[in-house]
């Protein structure tokens, strides 16, 4: 088998696990957590991941369907108790899920380039539970109607994670805790506070062009990740709850194909629910990823090839390029 960890910069920050037919033939971290100490990052480093929660949530809220506490034809004005203001209160759980609400985004990707843009008049500390989300987006006008087409939207699980929160009384982070994390073995992962960080977590770094040095994303984050993502996880992590989800021990199989299968596509952009989904030979093969100021993250698992690869970066380095050069190797072979 051709060496895939040659693949790997030398300037990369991060940690990488890939498996082939159930077993591990990469298993590697490389840089440092904490820069200026020189601490090393290890496989066991809890990382950042950006907009990869969103995929937690969406296992969140299916196990919510499951246990009829919740229905994808749901309205988040039945659920939700104040003020949509201009926000249509007939957006289903399923267009939340499918990035075709419409709802008005606090961070609009299509029109917005830097995340960090976001706390010039909006302190990110102020950032510790999606409600404190609200003021960004509440009395903004509709993105475009309900239904009407795939926009990927922030704010749309930003509201799923207040719906957890609505439905089971508790905070949706304690929910996930609970009822994903826990029964998947993933005891590295969590919704952690940026200015109270747990042990061997990594510090994600950006680097300043004009000191020419490198410097914390501590103030271009919320301070404490929402339902649009900000977990912290191990690369061992997703791959457990890749084995959970799969095997049908989270959430039955029936309910992982649908999750699974193409319900909103834009170009070659396809959506489930609460993960993208890649065009292949034999259809389509699921993948969920982030990306934030210093901050990058993939991870993918093709069941046809049998081909799993997980990413972490905390020098946002191009995941999705290794991703996809590991990739490429492992089914040519």
């Amino acid at each position: 088998m051709n060496d895939i960890s040659s693949l790997i910069p030398k300037d990369f920050s991060g940690a990488v696990l890939v498996k082939k037919d159930g077993k591990t033939i990469l298993e590697k971290a490389q840089g440092y957590r904490d820069i200026p100490n020189k601490i090393p990052n290890e496989i066991g480093t809890k990382f950042a991941t950006a907009s990869a929660g969103k995929f937690f949530v969406a296992v969140g809220i299916m196990k919510l369907i499951e246990n009829g506490k919740l229905n994808l034809t749901d309205t988040i004005g039945s659920i939700l108790d104040f003020d949509l203001h201009n926000i249509d209160p007939l957006i289903t759980i399923e267009q939340l899920l499918t990035h075709t609400s419409g709802i008005p985004d606090y961070f609009d990707e299509s029109v917005m380039d830097e995340y960090a843009d976001l706390w010039v008049d909006y302190p990110c500390y102020k950032i510790r539970r999606s409600k404190d989300l609200l003021p960004l987006f509440i009395t903004k006008p509709m993105m475009y109607s309900r239904g009407e087409k795939f926009q990927y939207n922030n704010t749309g699980f930003v509201v799923l994670d207040l719906v957890i929160e609505a439905v089971t009384s508790m905070k949706f982070d304690e929910y996930l805790n609970r009822e994903v994390f826990i029964p998947c073995g993933m005891s590295n992962t969590g919704y952690y506070e940026m200015d109270r960080l747990p042990s061997n977590c990594a510090n994600a770094y950006i680097w300043d062009e004009e000191r020419n040095e490198f410097y914390t994303n501590m103030f271009s984050v919320d301070t404490k990740g929402t339902g649009a993502g900000g977990a912290f996880t191990t690369v061992n992590d997703i791959s457990a709850l890749w084995d959970s989800v799969l095997h049908g021990n989270l959430i039955t199989k029936s309910t992982v194909e649908n999750m699974f299968s193409v319900h909103a596509s834009e170009g070659e952009d396809c959506y489930g629910y609460g993960i993208w989904l890649k065009k292949t030979d034999t259809g389509v093969s699921p993948f969920f990823q982030g990306c934030d100021p210093g901050v990058s993250f993939i991870s993918s698992c093709d069941t046809k090839n049998d081909v799993e690869i997980i990413i972490t970066s905390n020098l946002c380095n191009n995941v999705w390029e290794l991703e996809s050069g590991i990739y490429d190797m492992l089914c040519s072979i």
